[in-house]
């Protein structure tokens, strides 16, 4: 199915104030085996139990940085077997990596901030995962971060990675919820989550670029804690940055 940008924002609009699994549903209906969850934390988990529990034909993926916590890696492995569905894991470009380690080391986000380390790492896999596709769903939340998401609306065309000659269709089914509606359907529906919520930790990325956040601070405190909150985003959702 091709649709257009007054579609879209047409059901952007129909769509707003219904339920997370209505607008899996659509996904899934509309683009079956052109559509695929990206994975990696608790919200991503919820739109896979919710997909899994609509059905369909759908693909998850996972960007594999090479610098994950091995909580993380654990967590994709309970998932696949918990919901006995293939992970399709993208790495970044060996040569990629390596030009960059031996330019930048290992820690130059630190200093000059992160995201020429997120493209390599990040962007680059995003874009071959994404390439067969017509659409994906993403676990972003309006919440989540004040400075990039307040704006994110249920569906959208893709701002960063589709164009006129490729349209992308974004699906961001939990855009509306809060945290906590997050971690009750979890609860509620034995969803596995990673061992490091358990820890304090709430937004979760890379090793380096993650630490635990304290009680009042925001989820994302915890995400590039050396840089501003406008600049929390690491290229994958970089159409939300003004």
């Amino acid at each position: 199915m091709k649709l257009d940008q007054q579609e879209i924002a047409r059901l952007a609009e129909d769509y707003d104030q219904k339920h997370p699994r209505e607008i899996v549903a659509l996904a899934l209906r509309d683009f079956p085996g052109n559509v695929a969850i990206s994975f990696s934390g608790a919200e991503d988990v919820v739109l896979v139990d919710m997909a899994c529990k609509v059905g369909g034909d759908f693909r998850v993926f996972s960007l594999d940085t090479g610098r994950l916590h091995p909580e993380t890696y654990q967590f994709l492995e309970a998932v696949r077997k918990h919901y006995e569905i293939p992970i399709e894991v993208f790495f970044p470009e060996p040569e990629a990596v390596q030009s960059f380690v031996k330019e930048k080391g290992l820690f130059s986000f630190y200093e000059d901030g992160h995201k020429e380390c997120c493209n390599v790492r990040k962007v680059a896999p995003l874009k071959r995962a994404l390439h067969p596709l017509r659409a994906w769903v993403t676990g972003q939340r309006k919440d989540q971060s004040p400075g990039t998401r307040t704006a994110v609306p249920v569906v959208q065309a893709d701002p960063t990675f589709g164009s006129d000659d490729r349209p992308l269709v974004k699906f961001n089914p939990l855009s509306n919820w809060t945290s906590k509606q997050v971690w009750d359907y979890i609860a509620e529906h034995k969803v596995p989550f990673n061992a490091l919520h358990a820890r304090g930790f709430v937004s979760i990325g890379c090793e380096p670029c993650t630490r635990a956040t304290t009680p009042g601070e925001h989820e994302r405190a915890g995400r590039w804690w050396w840089e501003e909150a406008t600049l929390k985003e690491c290229g994958l959702h970089a159409g939300n940055v003004k």
